[in-house]
């Protein structure tokens, strides 16, 4: 398996790439010596020393003396050495995860820790304007309330869903929320005098696992995210790919089936939203709740209101309901099939589910990932690692945190704003 690799340079005028390549060994290695930081990235000693004191001297990291503590897999000997390691909670970005109305806060750190986190729901016929400024009064609220220092907040970060123009910060058109052309960054950054950047929610996701999740030590993944709509998050070469108009990774629009497929909001039929989305799951379900009224999922509609419909399609599958289990395995083979297009076209190192597909895991995944294999040419798809989110529900937030903590700090591409 590939590891990362980080290359510095002793060019004066390189100085922000430097500290962004100590920045991101840190955050991988969590703690490490100045001498092994030198060798990682080919860097002198003289620079690495003068790079550490100014990251140091703004309290974004720290240096201990260690004993007996291993440094990258080596028990340090004779004198005291000392490790160099971030401290988590010297900055933080705010995460933003837009849903079908929902949207979800969090304060997270730079280790990727969620602080706080708040939930809003909005009514998915309110304008844009509306719902925006409910975001910025719910970011208001959760910096006053967490007495958080406005110094210390590297910028907001946000994970919109549907077409998002990356450049212009605008969500270009989300279809589930009636959205086109919404000036997301422009309007949070006027309003909440704090930096903004904006991208597809699944991309926000799919750098949330490469830089905090299972994508550490790999340089492509895909994240493959399911709920209202289907859609995916490509990383390749530790870098996300956007295509060339920031339309890449939608797979719910695959067309799947030629003929006599539902219509998709998209304009066209047959797509694989129309198949496997959480809505095309629960209109088939529900057409067997109605034929089948003393069945398993019937009964689960009466006595488990407190159950949301999808949790209650599991519910049934996990009681033994043969019909809803079949028409799981059914929708994962179809997802299995697109997932298997995208193995022949990127061979990844990892494919990783989130939304539905991590909620009902035990369900869906194995009969996918048998697809996967069947499917994928020349056996590429038993060379892939695939596994649900370990993120659970908060993959959204940590990935509009990941964005974040990217462009405003690990990455950062015009100046120092620490």
């Amino acid at each position: 398996m590939p590891s990362n690799s980080y290359k510095g340079s002793n060019i004066n005028l390189v100085k922000l790439h430097n500290l962004q390549v100590i920045l991101l060994i840190l955050l991988h290695d969590q703690a490490i010596s100045r001498v092994q930081l030198a060798q990682k990235t080919n860097l002198s000693n003289a620079t690495i020393s003068n790079l550490i004191s100014e990251l140091i001297q703004q309290g974004i990291v720290s240096e201990n003396n260690q004993t007996d503590l291993e440094l990258a897999g080596s028990r340090s000997v004779g004198r005291p050495s000392t490790a160099i390691h971030l401290e988590p909670n010297a900055r933080f970005v705010l995460g933003v995860h837009i849903g079908v109305g929902v949207f979800r806060i969090g304060v997270v750190n730079l280790i990727g820790e969620i602080l706080f986190n708040q939930i809003e729901q909005f009514h998915v016929d309110d304008p844009a304007e509306k719902v925006m400024d409910q975001m910025v009064a719910a970011v208001e609220t959760i910096i006053a309330t967490n007495n958080l220092e406005r110094s210390r907040i590297l910028g907001v970060g946000v994970g919109a869903s549907g077409l998002v123009d990356f450049r212009a910060g605008v969500n270009i058109v989300a279809p589930n929320l009636n959205w086109h052309n919404v000036p997301l960054r422009d309007y949070l950054q006027g309003r909440l005098q704090l930096q903004v950047v904006v991208d597809n929610n699944v991309r926000t996701m799919a750098i949330g696992e490469k830089y905090f999740g299972a994508g550490r030590d790999v340089d492509s993944l895909v994240f493959v995210y399911g709920r209202i709509g289907v859609g995916a998050g490509l990383i390749f070469k530790g870098e996300v790919f956007r295509g060339s108009t920031t339309g890449a990774g939608e797979i719910g629009h695959t067309v799947m089936l030629l003929e006599g497929g539902e219509a998709c909001r998209c304009g066209n039929s047959g797509c694989l939203e129309t198949l496997v989305s959480e809505p095309a799951i629960l209109r088939q379900a529900e057409k067997i709740a109605r034929s089948n009224p003393n069945g398993v999922l019937a009964a689960l509609t009466q006595t488990r209101p407190d159950l949301t419909p999808i949790e209650r399609v599991f519910t049934a599958a996990r009681k033994g309901d043969e019909e809803i289990i079949h028409l799981l395995e059914k929708r994962a083979y179809y997802l299995g099939v697109a997932i298997a297009g995208l193995v022949n076209l990127f061979n990844p190192e990892m494919i990783i589910f989130g939304g539905i597909y991590a909620q009902g895991q035990d369900l869906l995944l194995d009969p996918t990932i048998r697809t996967v294999h069947q499917k994928a040419f020349g056996g590429l798809g038993k060379r892939v690692r695939m596994q649900a989110t370990s993120f659970g529900w908060k993959a959204g937030v940590i990935g509009a945190s990941a964005l974040g903590l990217m462009y405003f700090f690990y990455q950062q591409a015009e100046s120092l704003n620490w």
